[in-house]
């Protein structure tokens, strides 16, 4: 199972950084949640609904992809830890490099809990800001 859990976990990584909702979608539990660990803006736990819209919203924000460079994918039973780094140019151009290390818990071949450990003062900062603009334009009807 190991191995078919790393296989779903990097599928998942991929997907976010082509911001491919869709193949997101197929890695996770119906009741999948994501924690991102910390005390910034971006911290907090987000639902199977919000986490796809994120990276839907991750169409324009990061154009380029996090363009992932994997450094260790670790599996023991039911969790696989991955640790990476990006690399994006976001939609208004500014670098976006951050490093993280993802914690997947599974249930019965896919995701039910991401817990989501980087820079989030970096993620404040550049990504904060555009996700913000992209749902003010939503809520606007643009």
């Amino acid at each position: 199972m190991s191995e078919a859990n790393k296989a779903i976990a990097l599928k998942f990584l991929k997907a976010m950084s082509e911001a491919d909702a869709v193949s997101q979608g197929e890695c996770l539990t119906p009741d999948a949640t994501t924690v991102t660990k910390g005390f910034a803006g971006v911290s907090g736990t987000r639902n199977r609904e919000t986490m796809m819209a994120t990276v839907e919203a991750f169409k324009e924000i990061v154009p380029t992809g996090f363009r992932p460079t994997v450094h260790r994918v670790i599996a023991e039973g039911e969790t696989v830890v991955v640790e990476w780094e990006g690399d994006a140019i976001l939609g208004n151009g500014v670098p976006y490099c951050n490093q993280y290390v993802f914690i997947f818990t599974f249930e019965g071949g896919l995701i039910k809990r991401l817990d989501e450990y980087f820079c989030t003062v970096l993620a404040d900062n550049t990504i904060m800001p555009l996700l913000a603009e992209k749902s003010a334009a939503l809520a606007h009807g643009n």
